[in-house]
């Protein structure tokens, strides 16, 4: 049997939220889904052929930026195995959908751009197994960046629990990481096929004690989903040429690398040993939001941003940490040698928070004000008078903006903690080895006993198949993605601002298409825009909507 429906179910997928504010951090966007169970979609293993025919016909309806409520009717393939030889198929396997019909006027996505959306948060394993259509995928917990990850799953197919709209988060933030559905429902609303891959995470490990979803098998495994896709071009509906990746957070860091390392050798025996595709694994644009990435360098970067704020408790960090950590971001920012937007010249660590303030930070106040009636303009000045309003522009300096975001989201080391407490300790973890030191600063400070004078030998090349920075800024890659669309929350210290400003900079720097902004006040997870995303991806691929797709009014 292939894609006869025989129950009809409702299920909620949507998010809940103010409609009509978008520009001021709010998205209206909800979404029902009806249709039968499907029979079993997935290829079998050691089988790499899309199989058209499996799929089951669902319908939902999609509430757009603007309020506007859409009928989608859609094609969904459910748990496709992307290997041929899997580790773990309940997370090593994606998802299709496909629309077929909107607003009762029949859609053609056979040339459609294709959006590549992982649901990966915390570099915790996701999975799309027991998702019920599309948007539904989530990852197996955890909070998103260098929060603690906890005594790992004992079982080798964990499932994922935490679904794409985790507790906690809205329509417009996800403080999780991992995909955000709105992205998901508005392609599917403008006609573009959704992609929804499941990767390998940190936490899992197997009877015998070994932790198989480290790095670098989280981007390996979206390699080797876009390969499978790729492969099957002209079966599998889309333009496989046009491939927009998107994540949040880790995932967020995960899109950024799968579009700066595309078609990379680095990663060819690890993709040979799951039985990829032969087929590229190179994607056309990069969908980041707060990416939490360029982890050997993370903990400086942090301290250069965050080091003087307090805790919650409203404690300072070990100030003899946090200057040495932000002398090390000092002399790897030199060494970037990076020229930041608009003529700015070299950035710093001398210039850089003149640089966030002119390019980012004024700009990304100003429009959040000029949204504002002028009432409740007048109320936030007045609540917050280290911002002049004069001819319309909003104007601070970095250190009462510093003042503004107030208590730092994490202690120091963020990243590499001294205690291995990480998550990214745990993300750098090896065999039956829970977690290890990634820089050679947080291991000779190690507080859990380790004698070690060195880092394992294997710690540089895991670093440098995990950082899209590499394949930026260290040696360009040809094959790399070259349009960019990255956003960060000027609230977000779960990272530092000049992470995904740095990668901003380098990929402008190589010529390559650059949209990058903050949201104002909004923190990590946050993505006011997604409407603006959606026709952003029309832009960059060339596609021309057809009748009843549009999502976004003008």
């Amino acid at each position: 049997m292939k894609h006869r429906a025989v129950k009809r179910r409702s299920v909620v997928l949507g998010l809940g939220a103010t409609a009509g504010v978008a520009a001021v951090g709010g998205i209206a966007l909800s979404a029902q889904a009806s249709g039968g169970t499907s029979t079993s979609s997935s290829s079998d293993a050691g089988s790499l052929a899309f199989d058209p025919d499996a799929y089951t016909e669902l319908t939902t309806t999609v509430t757009d930026t603007a309020g506007d409520e859409h009928a989608v009717k859609y094609h969904f393939w459910k748990a496709i195995t992307y290997v041929a030889k899997p580790v773990d198929a309940t997370y090593q396997s994606l998802n299709v959908s496909v629309p077929v019909e909107i607003d009762g006027t029949a859609v053609d996505a056979s040339n459609a751009p294709i959006l590549f959306a992982n649901s990966v948060g915390g570099y915790m394993p996701s999975s799309v197994a027991d998702a019920t259509g599309i948007g539904a995928g989530g990852m197996g917990g955890g909070m998103g960046g260098g929060a603690p990850g906890g005594a790992p799953s004992s079982s080798p197919s964990a499932s994922a629990s935490a679904s794409a709209s985790a507790p906690g988060a809205n329509g417009n933030t996800n403080a999780t990481g991992g995909a955000l559905s709105s992205n998901q429902l508005l392609a599917l609303a403008a006609g573009y096929v959704v992609v929804e891959p499941g990767a390998r995470g940190r936490t899992l490990k197997n009877s015998a004690g070994e932790y198989y979803g480290v790095a670098p098998a989280a981007i390996v495994d979206l390699k080797a989903a876009v390969r499978y896709v790729r492969a099957n071009k002209g079966v599998i509906p889309g333009d496989t040429d046009r491939i927009v990746s998107a994540g949040t957070s880790a995932g967020g860091a995960l899109s950024s690398l799968l579009g700066a390392s595309g078609d990379s050798p680095l990663y060819a025996e690890y993709l040979e040993e799951l039985g990829a595709a032969d087929a590229s694994d190179a994607i056309f644009a990069t969908g980041a939001w707060c990416p939490i990435t360029d982890l050997e360098h993370a903990d400086g970067s942090y301290e250069w941003n965050w080091g003087g704020n307090a805790l919650s408790t409203g404690a300072q960090v070990d100030q003899t940490v946090s200057k040495a950590l932000r002398s090390q971001f000092a002399e790897y920012q030199a060494g970037l040698k990076l020229k930041g937007l608009n003529g700015f010249g070299t950035l710093n660590a001398r210039n850089y928070d003149e640089y966030l303030v002119k390019q980012y930070l004024e700009p990304s106040a100003t429009t959040y004000l000029a949204a504002l009636s002028d009432t409740a303009r007048e109320t936030y000045l007045a609540a917050n008078t280290f911002i002049t309003w004069k001819n319309g522009r909003a104007g601070f300096s970095w250190a009462d903006f510093l003042t503004h975001v107030g208590a730092r989201k994490k202690n120091t080391p963020a990243f590499d903690a001294f205690d291995l407490s990480a998550g990214e300790n745990n993300e750098f973890g090896k065999g039956t080895v829970i977690s290890r030191h990634f820089t050679a600063y947080s291991l000779k400070n190690d507080t859990t006993g380790l004698t070690a004078k060195r880092l394992d030998s294997d710690i540089p090349e895991m670093l440098r198949l995990m950082n899209p920075m590499y394949f930026l800024a260290d040696k360009p890659n040809a094959g790399r993605s070259k349009h960019w669309w990255i956003r960060l929350g000027t609230k977000d210290s779960d990272t530092s601002l000049t992470v995904s400003a740095n990668i901003a900079a380098a990929a402008n720097g190589l010529g390559d298409d650059v949209d990058h902004l903050y949201y104002w006040d909004q923190g990590h997870g946050a993505n006011t825009d997604p409407g603006d995303f959606i026709a952003w991806i029309a832009k960059v691929t060339g596609h021309k909507a057809k009748a009843g797709a549009k999502v976004e009014k003008q």
